[in-house]
This record gives C-alpha cells, structure tokens and sequence, in this order.
C-alpha cells in the first residue's frame, strides 16, 4: 500500500471498531512519528461524544465568517467546493478552517450543509471554528467536531479549498485519513493505516491480561513492574523511525 492509497471498506470498518485512544497508541507502538504530534489539540469540542468512531478522508477548506465574500452569495453557490469533495476516496470528512482572526463568529455547517455532506459520503466535520443546528446534524448521524456553536452562519464562505488547514495545532492535507470520537480527532498515517487493526487487536488483548493481573490475587508491585518492562509499549523505549 503506498502513501496515498485508500482503505478498502472492509479496512475502514475494522478501524471504526476501535476508540481514538487505542488507534493512537498503536500508531505510537508502530514507532513512525513523535507522540506528541498527530492529533487535534485545544478547544475542538466532540459535540457528540454517543456516535461511534468517525473515520475518512480530510476535504479540506478555509473559510471566514465575520465580512462578507468578494463573490458568490454564500457556500450554497460553490459547485467547485462540492465538486472537489466528491472526487476524494470515501468516507470523507469535511474539514473547515475558519481563518479569521476570531474564529467562530459564524457557524459554515449547519443542517443545510451537513445534509450536503451526507448525500456526498461526508461521516462529519472538524473545524476551529463554529457549528449550528445540532439537532438536525445529530439527526442525520453526521458527526460535528467545533470550537465554538453559533446560531448565525454571519458571512461564512470559502476562501479556498483543498490545500492543507491547521486545526488544534494539527497540520491537515487533502486525502488524510482521521479518525475521531469523544476522546478527540487524529491523523493515521496512510502507510501504515492497513496495520493499526491488528496492532490495536494485539495491543487490547495484552491490556485485558494486565487488566486481570491487577485484579487477582497474584498482584503485586514486583510482577507488576516486571510485566510493565517487558511491555512493548514501554514509554521508556526512544524514538526512531523505522
């Protein structure tokens, strides 16, 4: 599988069977980044911490909200924008940048654009900005992951579109794949996303003998520090890509 390959559906689902904190720690003992890199940080709120996992591929888009657009009436009228989203690999996730120097002051998805998205193989959204119509989102099973709620749209529109957005201090291109759920939202890296399913796999099943042991009576602090040593995601082992 090279860099930008996609997920067969098959591998799409089995990455949705796990929470976003076991899909991080087998990326972190698949040792290819730093661990502190890779995930959304700050104020980006799962406004619906119930839904499963989110997983797709990042549409990108920059938008503003607080002045009005030079041209097109609103995001309704950029063919171009919905056009682009539908040329990437399923599932997708629509991911906004809002650029202003507040962000957050008009809401760019609500009801109108989440069922835009729906239609378009869109599972959710993930913005440093704000979102509106809860309910209808949640109706419609299209995940929201925002800074902020507004009831306005103000002036939200699209600045432009498909280059990489920064979001919670995460660096997001076109075509990456992100995996989300209440804990947060991630970025696994495509050359190694077909192996995360039987790393987590191997990884819960070690945690679940842990998990027992602390839990009998054959507990104790010499066992316990001797199986943390042999643990293969020993957070004392250095970093090195391989």
């Amino acid at each position: 599988m090279t860099s930008r390959e996609s997920l067969s559906d098959v591998e799409v689902e089995r990455l949705r069977a796990f929470d976003t904190c076991t899909v991080s720690n087998a990326i972190e003992r698949l040792n290819v980044r730093l661990r502190n890199e890779g995930f959304v940080s700050g104020a980006v709120r799962c406004r619906f911490p119930d839904f499963p996992p989110m997983v797709g591929y990042a549409a990108t888009g920059r938008i503003r909200t607080a002045s009005p657009p030079m041209s097109h009436r609103c995001y309704h009228d950029r063919m171009d924008w919905w056009n682009y989203v539908a040329s990437l690999p399923k599932p997708r996730v629509l991911v906004i940048e809002d650029a202003d120097g507040k962000p957050g002051l008009g809401a760019f998805v609500g009801e109108i654009h989440a069922a835009i998205g729906v239609a378009l193989d869109c599972v959710g959204c993930v913005t440093n900005g704000a979102a509106r119509d809860l309910p209808a989102a949640k109706a419609l099973n299209f995940q929201l992951f925002a800074g902020k709620l507004s009831v306005s749209h103000s002036y939200a529109h699209i600045i432009d579109f498909s280059e990489p957005v920064t979001i919670g201090g995460l660096k997001i291109r076109s075509g990456d794949l992100l995996h989300g759920d209440r804990h947060g939202v991630l970025n696994i890296p495509l050359e190694i996303a077909a192996k995360i399913s039987e790393e987590a796999s191997r990884m819960l099943a070690e945690e679940r003998e842990l998990t027992e042991f602390c839990r009998s009576s054959e507990f104790s602090l010499k066992e316990l520090e001797k199986r943390l040593r042999q643990s293969p995601g020993n957070c004392d082992l250095p970093w090195s890509p391989r």
